[in-house]
Order: C-alpha cells, then sequence, then structure tokens
C-alpha cells in the first residue's frame, strides 16, 4: 500500500453502490466529489509497480504507474468529471452507476500490469457500456445493446483464448510488449482491435452510440476506443499492419458520414476517423508519433464529448437529432451552438485549437518517415473530417433550413460541462505546453510554425470552399430520412440466409436424431427388455442362421423358443447372459480402478 491510496479505477467503481442508494443533490454532489477523489489518489502513486497480489505462483499488479498510463489516466478522470457535470440531472441512478464502473473500469485497465487484471476490467467496461446503451429503453437501443454486448463477448474470448495461450508460452501474466509473431499475439491483437473498431469490425460503434442515452453517449465517446488505443500503444508500438489499418480508418468512414441523416451517427463515423489517426501512429512507432497517438486521444476525448453534449443537448431539448428534423437552433440554443462549433473546429484541426497541436504530431511523424501515401491519406481525411464533423453538425443542427422548432436553451449543468469540454480545447490550442509535458517522450515539438499554420489554413479555406461549391451546385449529397446499412448488411441479411440455412440442415438433422433416438430406439429397447433372455436367445438364433445359412433350423428353435417363453419357462442362455453381464461390470470396474 501507499499510503492510505488505492487501485486506480476503483474508487469509482465502489463509489456507484452509494451512488444507487444516495438521493437528490447528494447523490449529485458524489458523482462529482468521486472522479476528484480518484484523481488525487492517482496522482498520490509514484511511479513503478503497486498492489502486488499472489495469483497461482504468478503476481498480479493492480497498479502500474508510467508516464503511459498516467497520462490516460489524468484524461478519463477529467472526462469523467465532465460526463458526470453533464448528467446532473439525470434521475435514472443505475445509468448514472453504469457510467462511474464503466470510468473506473477503463482507468483500471490503463493501469492494469497483468493480462487477468486487465482481462477483469476490459469485461467490466462491456457489462457498462451495454447498460449504458439499453438505459435509454427504445426496442432500438435494447437491440443495440444486445448486438454491442454479444460483439464484445466474441472480441473478449478471443483476448482470453490469447492470454492464456501467451501466458503458457511465456510462462508469465505481465502485461508488455508483445508484438506480433505467434498465435497468442494475433488474437490479443484482434481482440483489442474489436474494441478499437478497426474496418469490418467497427460496425458495433455506429450501430450502438448513437441509441445510447444523451448522457450515455458522451461516456461510450472517452473510454471503449481510447482504451483500445492505450493497450495497442503499450502492447504493439511499431506494428506495421497498423500503419494500413490506421489509414483505412481515417478514410473510409468519412464516405458513411457524408450520407448519414443522423448526426450522432455522423459523429461515431466521425470518432473512428479520429482513431485511426491515433493508429497511425501506433504503427509506426517513433517517439514522436507515439507522443502524437496520445496527445491526440488526450484532444479527440474532449472535443468528441463535447461534439456528443451539444448534439445530446440538442435531442434532449427536441426530442429530434436527425438532419432533416432539426435546423435553425441557433436561435433557440445560442450556446449550444457555440460550444458545437469550438467542438467542430477543434477537431477540424483549426490554429488555436487542440486537434490542431496534436494530429500534426502524427502527421509530421508520417512525412519523417517517407510514408507518402500514409500522409496523403491523412491529408486527405483531415479535410473530410472538416466536411462531415467541422461543416455538416453545426450547420445541419442549428442553421441550414429552418425546422421551426423554439425550444429552450440548455439546462445549466449541460451548459457548464459543454463549457468547461469547450475551454479546455481551447486552452490545449492556444498553449500546448503542459498537455506535451505530461507525453510519454519528452519533445520540443512546435506546432506554430509559419509553414505548419499556412498549409494547415490552405487545406481548411479549399476543403470549406468545396462544401460550399457543392451546396450551391446542388452536388452534395441529399439529406435525405433513410437507414444506412454499413458492413452490417452482411450480419443482418447474411444471418437471416444462415438462419434458413441452419434450420434446413441442423434442425433437420436434430429431427432426424430426436426421432431415432428418442422414439424409435427408446420403444425397441422397452419392448426388448420386457423378456430380455428370449429376445436374446432369438437374436443369438438369427445370427447362427445368417451365418451357417439353415433359415428352416431356425424357424424350428424360435418356435420351440417362443412356445417356452409364453409357457413362462427360462431359456437355457438366462443363466449364461446374467453371468457374461456380471463379469462384464467387474472386469470395468477393476478397469476403472
Amino acid at each position: 500500500m501507499i499510503g492510505n491510496a488505492i487501485p486506480p479505477g476503483l474508487i469509482l467503481i465502489l463509489g456507484a453502490v452509494p451512488a444507487i442508494l444516495l438521493r437528490g443533490r447528494a447523490r449529485q454532489a458524489w458523482m462529482l466529489l468521486l472522479p476528484a477523489l480518484s484523481l488525487y489518489n492517482m496522482l498520490a502513486l509514484p511511479e513503478g509497480n503497486h498492489f502486488l497480489l499472489p495469483f497461482f505462483r504468478q503476481e498480479l499488479v493492480l497498479a502500474r504507474v508510467d508516464r503511459l498510463s498516467v497520462v490516460f489516466g489524468i484524461i478519463f478522470h477529467i472526462i469523467a468529471f465532465i460526463a458526470n457535470l453533464y448528467a446532473w440531472k439525470v434521475k435514472d441512478r443505475f445509468q448514472n452507476a453504469a457510467g462511474l464502473i464503466y470510468a473506473g473500469a477503463a482507468i483500471g485497465a490503463v493501469f492494469a500490469g497483468d493480462f487477468f487484471t486487465l482481462f477483469v476490467f476490459w469485461e467490466m467496461m462491456t457489462l457498462s457500456a451495454t447498460i449504458l446503451i439499453m438505459a435509454r429503453r427504445t426496442e432500438k437501443s435494447m437491440a443495440a445493446g444486445f448486438r454491442y454486448f454479444m460483439v464484445h463477448v466474441v472480441s473478449g474470448l478471443c483476448l482470453l483464448g490469447g492470454i492464456l495461450l501467451q501466458v503458457k508460452s511465456t510462462g508469465t501474466v505481465a502485461f508488455d510488449y508483445i508484438g506480433l509473431g505467434t498465435l497468442s499475439s494475433w488474437l490479443i491483437f484482434i481482440g483489442f482491435g474489436v474494441n478499437g473498431a478497426w474496418p469490418l469490425l467497427h460496425f458495433w460503434l455506429p450501430d450502438a452510440y448513437p441509441e445510447a442515452t444523451v448522457t450515455g453517449a458522451v461516456f461510450l465517446s472517452a473510454f471503449t476506443t481510447k482504451t483500445a488505443v492505450y493497450v495497442l500503444a503499450r502492447a504493439y508500438p511499431g506494428t506495421e499492419a497498423l500503419i494500413w489499418i490506421g489509414a483505412a480508418m481515417t478514410v473510409f468512414p468519412i464516405f458513411f458520414a457524408v450520407i448519414e441523416n443522423n448526426l450522432r451517427r455522423v459523429l461515431s463515423y466521425s470518432l473512428i476517423n479520429q482513431v485511426g489517426f491515433m493508429m497511425v501512429g501506433i504503427g509506426i512507432g517513433t517517439q514522436l508519433s507515439l507522443n502524437g497517438t496520445v496527445s491526440h486521444a488526450f484532444s479527440h476525448i474532449l472535443y468528441k464529448a463535447l461534439l456528443f453534449m451539444s448534439m445530446g443537448a440538442v435531442l434532449h431539448q427536441t426530442g429530434k437529432i436527425n438532419a432533416t428534423d432539426v435546423g435553425g437552433l441557433y436561435r433557440s440554443m445560442p450556446w449550444t451552438c457555440a460550444f458545437c462549433i469550438v467542438g467542430a473546429a477543434s477537431i477540424s484541426a483549426f490554429p488555436l485549437f487542440s486537434g490542431f497541436v496534436s494530429k500534426s504530431m502524427v502527421m509530421e511523424a508520417a512525412a519523417l518517415g517517407d510514408m507518402r501515401w500514409v500522409w496523403f491519406l491523412m491529408l486527405f481525411a483531415s479535410a473530410g473530417v472538416l466536411h462531415h464533423a467541422g461543416i455538416k453538425i453545426p450547420f445541419s443542427a442549428f442553421f441550414s433550413h429552418d425546422s421551426g422548432i423554439r425550444c429552450k436553451e440548455a439546462p445549466f449543468p449541460m451548459l457548464l460541462a459543454m463549457g468547461l469540454a469547450a475551454a479546455l480545447c481551447i486552452g490545449i490550442g492556444v498553449y500546448p505546453q503542459p498537455l506535451y509535458s505530461l507525453l510519454p517522450y519528452p519533445t520540443d515539438f512546435q506546432p506554430y510554425t509559419a509553414g505548419h499554420v499556412i498549409s494547415q489554413a490552405q487545406l481548411l479555406l479549399f476543403a470549406a470552399l468545396a462544401f460550399a461549391l457543392m451546396l450551391l451546385s446542388g452536388t452534395h449529397p441529399p439529406e435525405i430520412r433513410a437507414i444506412n446499412l454499413d458492413i452490417d448488411v452482411l450480419t443482418r441479411k447474411g444471418g437471416r440466409v444462415f438462419y434458413a440455412i441452419a434450420d434446413r440442415t441442423l434442425n433437420a438433422l436434430n429431427g432426424w436424431a430426436d426421432e431415432a433416438v428418442s422414439h424409435r430406439l427408446t420403444r425397441r429397447l422397452a419392448l426388448f427388455f420386457q423378456r430380455p433372455e428370449c429376445n436374446l436367445q432369438r437374436l443369438g438364433l438369427r445370427a447362427l442362421a445368417l451365418f451357417f445359412g439353415n433359415h428352416e433350423w431356425m424357424k424350428e428353435k424360435m418356435t420351440l423358443s417362443e412356445a417356452r417363453c409364453e409357457s413362462g419357462a427360462h431359456p437355457v442362455g438366462e443363466g449364461v447372459l446374467r453371468a457374461v453381464l456380471l463379469l462384464a461390470v467387474v472386469a470395468i470396474l477393476l478397469l476403472v480402478w
């Protein structure tokens, strides 16, 4: 023990119980106090491994404190405080408790120094996140929550299988650098990748996050994918496959986000796009790229939460979130509009906003590594981000057409939480040195060089001009009331095909087996054991007749046997049968013992 400190994250997890029992302002104050206490507890721990527990000749490490874990721990505590402030007026005690457990489990996973501690917190995140999705209590949210749970259970099984193989091959449970090369490393890699929303494994994210509660989506935007970023940065830095996985992630969500009508779904695709930059940084594996990954994760958690909070406020006040249903809300919700614009400027990497000082580190690392195609893809993706998140989100919700909706501004706690996140986005963008000082490696990176500012300004200007020209010329994809199927078209339609095939084959086989074993076999056995001696002798006579070919002799003997059985006389073979059965039982018992 380190003084009165306890393992990071446990304060939030254990504090979920009083959060359920308390009422009114006491619960609200408790929800804000817990992240502050947990952060203080975390910062009290010096660097090194703490809270070591013996486990089957191994040692579990509940708190590995180093620069990588601390920076993620700090931002996770900050966003937990902001999200709880945003959820000030939420009266669903179990939703509040799930948010605390979710944040605490993410923090616990970040500080886990062994595989088994990591796995426990990993699965705890799955359970609590599922509650946050289902807490909306609609048919769609219940279905999305179930799909989320099933996908992450499969991911967890893949991860667990990899962990068991890894521990068996290495002889240690320590969670550190793994790298690719063995079956266990690939299983762990894929298990982490599902939570990272890799291409073809990402469909759960835009399916589940938009269906979560207004406040639950803020929690979800912060923890699951960023915990995956952390574990990949810890276990797979310099893995080349991550460069191309990340590059694909930066590009493909743009095309879905541009045509999407649900604005929270647009943000979900945008989230995948931004995590792609982090994956590229991990794959490059240099000190500059890893610093860029961590700083971008820090910034992204803030501005993405801000955007989800602003769209959540729109949903909370109007009951609508589709671009075709809202618009012109700047009159009714001016503060929410302003905060949304700050988030949009941050994600678009405008100078003086947080995205500018973090995303540029990853792109600089790609340029220094002579990765021209990767750098070009990220440049294209940066322009796409401005299009679908920087412009489309605030334009569709607060400007665009006038929907005629006149509502009240968001409640004060929501505005206060958005204001705090917006202030941090601007503060980091204006003065990034405090963030840089927290990064895993020392850095003297200077984002505000003339060349970088000018090139980014040109990119943003021409991307905005392209959006305006497409809008004015009518070539921009129109907002339509439709459901856009992603890769989940394979699971939805393919699932029906699989069910039909299974119904005609497996169920048919099951029906045949049920008829043959449960009915025919049992009926024949019941008839046989009514007169086992007679039936056994009859079978023996038939076997002899088949062997020697004398069917007349068999008929004569069977007639005699039937007569004796009908008269109640026991066949001569009854005693022999009993003796053989007794000897068989004795032989089996001796063999087993």
